[in-house]
């Protein structure tokens, strides 16, 4: 029997093996627990960001391209850009020169930031400095900080009011065409006032329409608004961009706009046949002059009518260009549909659509050359491209 208390024994000893004795002064509270004898801080419990999967950002009109990549046009894009890059400038330059003395309290300034054309929730300190020799800060007597426009800057303006005053009657028969376009022959002041910078007309046309009783009168609305009538039509106004065309290049014309037949395969016709074809129904076109708004809505001959006159109020424009909520803003008076975008699309080889779903411009592809610049500059734009080469300098050059 001597052999099983000896077994008993050894099998006790297994089942309460004996743990080694740790201190009470050990940092470890619970004897049972195993500790180390190194540290494992250096390994990475994280994974590097690097490493990640990256998310992609959510689509949205406002980002969102309205030409695919393989369509894009670079020197279109890039003048979009550049709306953008001197949104600040051109807002800025506006606004105060309205004010008195033409300056504006920097503590105002901050809460502008729609009129001052800089995004909300941003200093206006952080884009003045970017124009160094437009604008300027100075401290007043009272302690107050006030912007204004730099000595160089109100010469410039005073150029550009010489400017205004050389090109006036211009600008009159700019307005008196658009006027001349519309369903009614009238158009709100407000509009052409908020619109002013696509004809170059001057911030006071409102007060100067007075000088001309023979071509305008304003009338009150209904509605309290002040309203711009035509007084006389003008037959010698009264020809479109693309007549004149027609007259010089005929074959440059024909070539603009394209309003093909729609045929079944079964026909087998040629390539010649199809251009003739579709010459046929494209011509003769309508002109933005005439009473074309009296056509079916969805009828060719309306469709042809409203072609043409987005193709001559581009053509009225400084810069042959403008977005499309100013183009939409007149879509009372010209007669223009929700399918503009759909209709401008048909037509690649007169207009290009560059920048975003949300906001883009549409450009008259005739008014520029092949590296993207305007075949015929005015007077005014001859005076912006100055003033951004100006804006974009940090100082004077010597020359």
């Amino acid at each position: 029997m001597a052999w099983l208390r000896f077994f008993s024994r050894t099998l006790i000893k297994s089942q309460n093996p004996i743990l080694p004795q740790i201190s009470s002064s050990s940092p470890n509270p619970n004897p049972n627990f195993r500790t180390l004898p190194f540290s494992t801080s250096f390994l990475i419990t994280k994974t590097p960001n690097k490493f990640k999967k990256k998310r992609k950002k959510p689509e949205s009109a406002r980002t969102n391209s309205i030409q695919h990549e393989s369509t894009k046009i670079p020197h279109f894009e890039s003048l979009v850009s550049r709306d953008a890059h001197f949104r600040f400038l051109i807002r800025s330059k506006e606004f105060i020169s309205k004010q008195p003395e033409r300056i504006l309290r920097l503590d105002d300034a901050g809460k502008l930031y729609r009129e001052l054309g800089f995004p909300r929730g941003r200093k206006v300190t952080r884009f003045i400095p970017k124009h160094p020799l437009i604008f300027q800060t100075y401290r007043h007597n009272d302690g107050k900080i006030w912007l204004g426009f730099s000595e160089f800057m109100e010469d410039l303006l005073d150029e550009e009011k010489g400017l205004m005053e050389l090109m006036e009657l211009d600008r009159v028969n700019r307005v008196r065409k658009l006027l001349m376009m519309t369903k009614d022959k009238r158009i709100l002041l407000s509009k052409i006032h908020h619109t002013r910078l696509l004809f170059g007309i001057p911030e006071d046309f409102r007060d100067r329409v007075a000088k001309y009783p023979d071509y305008f009168r304003v009338v009150t609305g209904g509605d309290g608004n002040r309203v711009l009538e035509l007084v006389n039509w003008d037959a010698n106004l009264a020809v479109s961009e693309i007549e004149r065309q027609f007259m010089v290049d005929e074959d440059k014309a024909k070539r603009a706009f394209k309003f093909p037949v729609k045929h079944g395969k079964e026909l087998e016709l040629e390539e010649k046949d199809k251009r003739k074809l579709n010459q046929l129904n494209t011509f003769p076109l309508v002109s933005p002059y005439s009473d074309g708004w009296k056509f079916d809505v969805w009828t060719l001959e309306a469709e042809k009518y409203r072609v043409g006159i987005v193709h001559e109020f581009l053509n009225l424009t400084l810069e042959k260009r403008a977005s499309i909520h100013h183009i939409v803003e007149f879509k009372d008076e010209f007669s223009l549909t929700r399918q503009t975008y759909l209709m401008l699309k048909k037509q690649p080889t007169t207009f290009y659509l560059a920048g975003t779903e949300m906001n883009w411009t549409v450009f008259l592809k005739d008014g520029y050359d092949e590296n993207g610049v305007l075949i015929s500059k005015d007077p005014q734009v001859v005076f912006n491209e100055k003033l951004y080469k100006y804006a974009d300098m940090q100082q004077m050059e010597v020359n």
